[in-house]
């Protein structure tokens, strides 16, 4: 939330994912089609979403089976971890932007009965 400050400071999803360092970073060799963690970013928000992470592996079904897909698609732990980094971010994103509208249209609204 501190990271957050104000709506409208990230665009999109993708510059809140690459702001909190969760966005891939292409790491392609030849016929090898990579992609490696971002190491740039805010690392307090990073860590957040990695305990976040760590946590909804252990205990939360429907993300076991995430894992154990991406898994079975070829990537391993730790790719699969890095895709559900993404996933929580997006998830956070939309939360987070969604209250920002509630809030504000609790304003205008506040305005306008006045």
């Amino acid at each position: 939330m501190v990271s957050w400050s104000h709506q409208g400071r990230f665009c999109s999803e993708a510059a809140f994912a690459s702001f909190a360092g969760v966005s891939p970073i292409p790491a392609s060799s030849g016929l090898t089609n990579r992609h490696r963690l971002n190491r740039s970013g805010d690392r307090q928000l990073n860590r957040a979403m990695h305990t976040i992470t760590l946590i909804r592996m252990r205990l939360d079904p429907s993300t076991k089976t995430y894992v154990a897909r991406k898994i079975i698609e070829g990537k391993t732990s730790r790719d699969a971890q890095r895709c559900l980094k993404r996933v929580v971010c997006r998830e956070i994103f939309k939360i987070i932007e969604r209250s920002d509208r509630n809030r504000l249209g609790n304003v205008e609204e506040l305005a306008q009965a006045a």
